[in-house]
């Protein structure tokens, strides 16, 4: 029996569908420590969503754990800090804890405040969204990386600055038992509770919620991350076919020297130059 010869519309047409489902399969998040301490990242899946597992686990400082994500996963991964075992076998964290009293949080979210990295994989026009959040307060450095996108900005966000040290008292989070150093740095919404900071109630649209002074602190440390829960314009980010590094603690100016090599476009700098400088004094502070 002879063969038709497969014209070559057909076999762009062939390449173009292989390359599509494949860049829809999975994604790989690595998941990189570089605190000088121990982290203890916990993850999240969105409802009706496909569970990426583990959900929470051990990190030692300098070390990294990569986990592949099924087509179409959203959710959040975020770090928890200063984390202990009692003699009961109960497991917490001061920073970022879940509440499921073991290390993996078996589908509990973070307790604010906590630094929160969000996806959703496979979106509108096959896209990844992504950005980092400071809605719910602060309590790591982090930066998400998009590497081998294919379509969309795939530029770099985060927030590069320890804020813990510089704080407002009024948000600042203490370790307790006499020691005022800030480990973690709540909302506005968490710390006063008001509808104006919370969006909420009257301020539950665009148009009336507006940042407030507290947002301004954050947005003005970290540009591109979330301050508020209506920036979406300059917080949010698109890419195909990426995998994703999620660094916790990443070192400001080298960041933005490996960076800048990218040329990545994207409306606000990464972070704000003036302010690198304040977490450097609180920078081992989590550790103890």
């Amino acid at each position: 029996m002879g063969y038709s010869p497969i014209s070559a519309t057909a076999i762009l047409s062939l390449l173009f569908m292989f390359s599509s489902f494949s860049e829809v399969q999975s994604t790989s998040f690595r998941i990189v420590n570089k605190c000088r301490y121990t982290v203890w990242p916990g993850i999240l899946t969105g409802a009706d969503r496909t569970v990426l597992t583990p959900t929470g686990f051990t990190l030692k400082s300098g070390r990294s754990k990569t986990i592949s994500a099924p087509k179409s996963w959203s959710g959040r991964l975020w770090g928890r800090t200063l984390c202990s075992t009692d003699s009961t076998g109960k497991f917490s964290c001061v920073t970022g804890d879940c509440g499921s009293e073991k290390i993996e949080c078996a589908g509990s979210g973070a307790i604010p405040p906590a630094t929160l990295a969000e996806f959703t994989l496979n979106g509108d026009a096959g896209l990844d969204f992504y950005d980092v959040s400071l809605v719910d307060g602060y309590n790591l450095p982090m930066l998400v990386v998009a590497k081998g996108g294919t379509r969309g900005v795939c530029s770099s966000t985060g927030c590069l600055v320890d804020l813990n040290g510089a704080c407002p008292a009024e948000l600042r989070v203490a370790r307790g038992n006499g020691n005022r150093r800030g480990v973690a740095c709540k909302s506005a919404c968490e710390a006063f509770g008001e509808p104006m900071y919370c969006c909420s109630e009257a301020y539950n649209t665009p148009d009336t919620c507006r940042p407030s002074v507290y947002a301004e602190y954050f947005k003005h440390a970290c540009p591109r991350s979330y301050s508020y829960a209506y920036d979406d314009k300059t917080s949010t980010f698109t890419c195909a076919g990426a995998d994703y590094i999620i660094i916790f603690c990443p070192k400001p100016f080298t960041s933005q020297k490996l960076l800048g090599a990218r040329k990545e476009v994207a409306d606000l700098p990464l972070v704000n130059k003036t302010m690198m400088y304040i977490g450097s004094r609180h920078s081992k502070g989590a550790s103890r």
